[in-house]
């Protein structure tokens, strides 16, 4: 090999180990330097960082704030012995990688995560043991959901911390079982049924009281206009009576010829009379033929 490619080399494989002692740290991530399985030290901080190379190892911990959604829907049991299902999510963060690392073994979030929804569970069945559906739907629900946060963080930072940090619990949804949601709506709906039958049976009551009080004003009205009606004939009949009489009394001829005008009147009055007359033997037709001046 000649002097320059042996130079070329040299340079290469410094480069290489350079390359290979530098690494850089992103502002999301913590940087936990292992060596020979054991960690040496986690880098907080952003930046180029320096290890032995074929020595010294990297792994990265995402430092966010990473959130946990429930996996689970199996049914949780009430107070009352009902079955629910809830669906909830955590926001949680790793706090310290070292005692991480130590707790889960691995740099993975998913491992934190895993054990961390079943503590987050545990704690919701727990929780919802103690109340009511009617409870869980109320304003009390931001008080046991803040229990639940409580018990949680208990258990991350009990006696053997695991290097983590929970923000918020917070329940997304309550509804019941599957199994039993039917049964729910079908007596949700014999309930509206019975209800809307009870209306209409109630209304109906009302329109027949309606109706019938309807009818007795129309015949207290009737009756008030036909007696009103008939005292008003009753008046007329006396006031014409009155006016006859003071007529006839002036002249009594006259009287008796408007009397036989008024029995004629009602004999031919209807379709289809038929009278036979002699006019020869009719006084009223006597006068008739006779004019004025004949009248009896």
């Amino acid at each position: 090999m000649n002097k320059t490619g042996f130079i070329g080399a040299s340079l290469l494989l410094a480069l290489a180990a350079l390359a290979s002692s530098l690494f850089v740290v992103d502002q999301r991530q913590f940087g936990v330097v292992y060596q020979f399985g054991q960690i040496q030290r986690v880098i907080n901080e952003p930046g180029l960082y320096g290890k032995i190379p074929l020595i010294q190892t990297v792994a990265y911990i995402d430092k966010r704030l990473l959130t946990l959604d429930s996996q689970d829907l199996q049914p949780l049991l009430t107070k009352e012995k009902q079955r629910i299902v809830i669906d909830w999510y955590a926001r949680w963060r790793i706090t310290d990688p070292q005692a991480y690392v130590r707790n889960f073994g691995s740099t993975s979030e998913g491992a934190g995560a895993q054990q961390l929804n079943r503590v987050v569970r545990n704690a919701f069945q727990e929780e919802i043991n103690r109340r009511n559906v009617r409870e869980l739907l109320s304003s009390r629900r931001d008080e046991m959901m803040a229990d639940v946060k409580k018990e949680v963080l208990g258990a991350v930072r009990g006696s053997k911390p695991w290097g983590i940090d929970v923000t918020d619990v917070r329940i997304t949804r309550i509804d019941y079982a599957e199994s039993i949601t039917s049964d729910v709506y079908r007596r949700m709906e014999a309930e509206r049924e019975r209800v809307a039958k009870e209306l209409r049976a109630t209304g109906a009551a009302e329109g027949e009281q309606i109706r019938a009080e309807a009818d007795r004003q129309r015949e207290v009205i009737l009756a008030d206009a036909y007696r009103e009606a008939q005292k008003i004939k009753g008046e007329g009949d006396s006031a014409a009576n009155a006016a006859y009489a003071e007529a006839f009394g002036k002249d009594p001829q006259f009287a008796q010829f408007w009397r036989s005008l008024d029995a004629w009147r009602a004999s031919v009055g209807q379709q289809g009379d038929v009278l036979v007359i002699d006019p020869a033997a009719s006084d009223f037709f006597k006068g008739m033929q006779a004019g004025p001046a004949a009248r009896p």
